[in-house]
């Protein structure tokens, strides 16, 4: 399915699996929203790299602390008034605030810290969703990923803490209402859940323990995930799924 002249906004876009995914886009013929919080620098790179590839690309970067939902909802409508309404959500933003590993102490994650990571990484999301919906049903047609987490699939709880892997984890639910609700809207609502991805903020320093436990025996690379994106904003059938890429860690259906 042709994505020509479709306007995807991508949240958390400066680089890693959002930078990535902007260049798998703008080869199918999007337009890239590209969000930033503080990597400013890096997001007008990404706008040149992308406008030096694709002569002619329109590439517009945009700036929002996504922990404050007045600014999700400024964010939303810079990018209508500058671009147009999005034809393509990809919500990869999130954090992680605190990391207190595998074994760690849940005394250690306040109720606060529990909120903002929630907060930071699902209600930002949901309330972008909700903003974006109305011109996807009124166009009968929308494409909807969420940036998930693996371990969110296999059920270990992964290496930060309860706070985040619970937040990731409610991205599960809320796709799957959306995809329901929406299928015969033109809308599909789907999640790619990665394991460990080098040139993220996560895995700034990865170690060989992180190593060992990939099957595989590396970790994986932002391309490999943008090219899932890829694949579930080009596939109209494709909708209510979690797409798990971890280097078989977790056997899955999908």
């Amino acid at each position: 399915m042709s994505l020509k002249c479709r306007i995807a906004l991508i949240t958390g876009c400066s680089g890693g699996i959002g930078a990535a995914t902007a260049l798998a886009l703008v080869r199918q013929g999007c337009s890239i929203a590209i969000h930033y919080n503080s990597a400013k620098e890096k997001a007008q790179a990404l706008v040149q790299t992308l406008q030096a590839a694709f002569p002619g690309v329109i590439a517009i970067i945009f700036q929002a602390d996504l922990s404050d939902y007045e600014n999700v909802r400024r964010l939303h409508s810079q990018v209508v008034d500058q671009m147009g309404h999005p034809d393509i959500l990809f919500n990869n933003a999130g954090g992680t605030l605190k990391t207190i590993g595998r074994m760690g102490n849940i005394q250690d994650i306040s109720i606060e810290d529990f909120e903002n990571t929630w907060k930071l990484n699902t209600g930002s999301s949901y309330l972008l969703t909700q903003l974006c919906i109305p011109h996807m049903v009124e166009q009968q047609y929308g494409r909807i990923v969420f940036n998930s987490r693996q371990y969110t699939i296999q059920g270990t709880g992964g290496v930060i803490g309860p706070h985040y892997a619970s937040s990731k984890s409610a991205l599960h639910g809320l796709l799957h209402w959306i995809a329901s609700r929406h299928a015969k809207d033109g809308i599909t609502c789907n999640a790619v859940a990665p394991a460990l991805i080098v040139e993220t903020t996560m895995m700034s320093n990865p170690t060989d323990e992180m190593r060992n436990m990939i099957p595989v025996g590396r970790l994986g690379v932002p391309n490999e995930i943008a090219s899932i994106v890829e694949l579930l904003v080009t596939n109209a059938y494709m909708t209510n799924k979690i797409i798990v890429a971890d280097g078989g860690w977790t056997p899955s259906a999908f």
